[in-house]
């Protein structure tokens, strides 16, 4: 059995370093190809435990920690988060951002990725001050030979959520691929859902 729980604001804390451990497994596969840097992860990982209504969707397996999701108010992210709301003239106020969902590989296609969105949009939701959710991915070249010929992507997963693509909104943050010896740009395109077709 798998067991799920939702943590807010400083109950966070607890969970910083196995979300970070999470984030380096899972992200250093395709499409991030993430060479993990625990300074980093601290650095990131602080904006949440600094956030009074941050959340933490937490799926254990045991004791394990094999699964987790994230979500804070959009104004208290980072400045790179914000540029693209910022210029279309979005406040920041109305947007609840989704942090990241990271799932061992033999834990997932057991609905849990549905778990997690469905408990960030009800926290959201809930907190009765938000317009909207959001998250941005990576964009990456089809024709990357790096690509595994069986990778399926998640957008139909998202679109079927109601989120869409934004051709016009995206951030570009900089990691080090695990091929690379320094931290490299890398752009990131926003999907939105607004609250009211929850």
């Amino acid at each position: 059995m798998i067991a799920v729980e939702t943590l807010v604001g400083a109950a966070v804390r607890p969970w910083l370093a196995e979300v970070a451990a999470l984030r380096i497994a899972v992200f250093r596969d395709w499409p991030y190809l993430y060479d993990g840097d625990l300074d980093y992860e601290a650095n990131y990982l602080a904006t949440y435990a600094a956030s009074p209504a941050s959340l933490f969707v937490l799926a254990f397996d045991g004791d394990e920690v094999v699964g987790a999701s994230t979500g804070i108010p959009l104004e208290d992210e980072t400045a790179a988060f914000k540029q693209a709301f910022f210029a279309h003239s979005i406040p920041y106020a109305d947007v609840f951002y989704f942090g990241e969902s990271v799932l061992l590989p033999e834990y997932r296609n057991r609905g849990l990725g549905h778990r997690f969105f469905d408990e960030r949009e009800h926290h959201a939701l809930h907190a009765g001050r938000f317009a909207m959710t959001a998250f941005c991915a990576v964009e990456r070249d089809e024709g990357d030979a790096r690509r595994p010929r069986d990778y399926r992507g998640n957008e139909l997963f998202w679109s079927k959520r109601g989120y869409r693509p934004q051709p016009d909104m995206a951030c570009t943050i900089d990691w080090r691929e695990r091929d690379s010896v320094e931290a490299i740009p890398h752009r990131l395109r926003y999907w939105i859902r607004p609250l009211e077709r929850a």
